[in-house]
């Protein structure tokens, strides 16, 4: 999906949603669907299913607001039961065809699908299920899951998903609504986060961040486990496993940026994890004896960061980057020149903060390097004496297969040079990253499975499963080689 400017040309995966057994159901999922549009930009629907078990839908592309503007599209979408998504997209192409959740009509029932993620054996499952007849009305990966279920022999619809989810590999986190239940799953790994919720009705939710659980008035009421399948009802809800082959790899890109901070995942607020990573940060950079003035975030998903920084270093924490918050967004920019005039115009240095000031610039992450450069240009434009720029991740090194939009090495400008190099690049006077241990420390999980139950293949390349589909391209990138700038 996309996120703010800062994420610097990396794209996350989608937000869903879900709610059953509220008499304004729509309603509630697109306030849910309001608080995840974080996770997606690109377009957004809703399926909502009637009294009757009739299942309606309405989805287009753009922001929430633009799909619904028309007050009778939300109207028109009654019921008891709804799911949503926004989506950006991470497999296939940005058609309105793509746009989720997908209604599928059967001669037997209908059945709505909204997924969050990305399979690895989407290519391979895709081909074999072309060579026997299966018809695809989009050329994304997620309408693969309803192929599976309608060609398993299992007696029932929950036993053909189970099957299914066995066969799709990768990072998924569904959610299935049919005329009588609503179905929600996640990978066996957990990449991709996804929570429970019930509303002082009665009524259960299902969203990918907590905060979407907030915004509906739901209680939190626990986290969908890697290899889950929930299955809601007029009843209440019921959790089986699928699998019992799971180990935790939570997406450690959730806790730096994609999640927003009022959102927990694993139990772990991100907005402190995000502090921790300050903090610890604070520390190397303190050991490698730089000195400084003050402590400036870049809006918006560094400022905790910076706050913790600033608080383990005992330096000012002063707003010396305003963000306007009514630009475009750089990174959609299809040319390096207007990604770079698009920084201008989202940012500006607060000259009377900066003059004269050795400045700490905490940043979450470098991608291409495109936005760290103008940034640390405005900021000596604007007379800052010096610029240490630290990173409150790693290097990003490799490409996530899970559910973010980086398939190559040539992308990523640490795949490519080394940190002295990227310095140069970006004209800062010194550049630190958090090190892996760092992170892994701030986040603090506790699973029992490598790196705490982080998934940390886009820092080190190791990858928690294999990669399937991806693994020839993958073996070919680590050949290659890109010279930014």
């Amino acid at each position: 999906m996309y996120i703010d400017t800062e994420i610097k040309g990396l794209n996350e995966e989608c937000g869903v949603f879900g709610v059953w057994g509220h008499e304004s159901a729509s309603n509630v999922t697109f306030f849910g669907l309001h608080a995840l549009q974080h996770r997606g930009q690109e377009g957004a629907g809703i399926v909502a299913k009637d009294e009757t078990g009739f299942l309606r839908s309405h989805r287009n592309l753009g922001l929430l607001s633009q799909v619904f503007k028309n007050p009778a599209h939300l109207e028109a979408l009654v019921g008891n039961a709804a799911i949503g998504h926004v989506r950006y997209a991470t497999a296939g192409s940005g058609s309105i065809n793509n746009i989720q959740p997908f209604l599928f009509d059967f001669y037997d029932g209908q059945v709505a699908l909204a997924h969050n993620g990305n399979l690895t054996n989407a290519k391979t499952l895709r081909t074999q299920l072309e060579g026997e007849g299966a018809i695809f009305h989009a050329n994304s990966d997620t309408e693969i899951l309803i192929h599976l279920i309608r060609r398993s022999s299992a007696d029932s619809f929950k036993e053909a998903l189970k099957e299914s989810l066995n066969i799709v590999k990768g990072g998924f986190a569904y959610i299935l609504l049919t005329e009588d239940k609503m179905y929600a799953a996640l990978d066996p790994n957990g990449f991709r986060p996804l929570s429970i919720g019930k509303m002082k009705n009665g009524a259960y939710v299902v969203a990918s961040e907590t905060c979407a659980l907030e915004v509906a008035g739901a209680e939190f009421v626990r986290d969908v486990e890697p290899g889950e399948l929930v299955i809601i009802d007029d009843n209440g809800f019921e959790i089986e496993k699928y699998t019992e082959d799971t180990e935790h790899a939570i997406c450690s890109m959730e806790y730096v940026y994609f999640a927003r901070p009022d959102s927990n995942i694993a139990g772990v607020n991100v907005h402190t994890a995000r502090k921790n990573m300050g903090r610890i940060l604070a520390q190397e950079f303190t050991a490698r004896g730089i000195e400084a003035d003050i402590v400036v975030g870049v809006p918006n998903s560094s400022l905790s960061a910076a706050s913790g920084f600033a608080e383990e270093s005992g330096l000012p924490n002063e707003m010396g980057i305003i963000k306007n918050q009514y630009t475009a967004r750089t990174f959609i920019q299809p040319t390096q020149e207007l990604r770079e005039q698009g920084v201008r115009m989202k940012l500006s240095a607060v000259s009377s903060v900066v003059k004269g000031k050795r400045v700490v610039m905490v940043d979450d992450s470098i991608v291409r390097g495109t936005t760290s450069r103008r940034i640390v240009d405005l900021l000596k434009e604007s007379g800052a004496a010096e610029v240490h720029v630290v990173i409150s991740s790693p290097p990003l090194k490799y490409p996530c297969f899970y559910g973010i939009d980086i398939e190559t090495r040539k992308e990523l400008i640490a795949a490519n040079h080394s940190v002295e190099e990227i310095r140069e690049i970006i004209h800062a006077d010194t550049l630190t990253y958090l090190s892996e241990q760092g992170l892994i420390d701030a986040i603090g999980l506790k699973f029992d499975a490598p790196y705490s139950g982080l998934c940390m293949s886009y820092f080190n390349g190791d990858y928690p499963t294999p990669l399937y589909d991806y693994e020839e391209k993958f073996l070919e990138s680590l050949q290659e080689k890109t010279s930014f700038y």
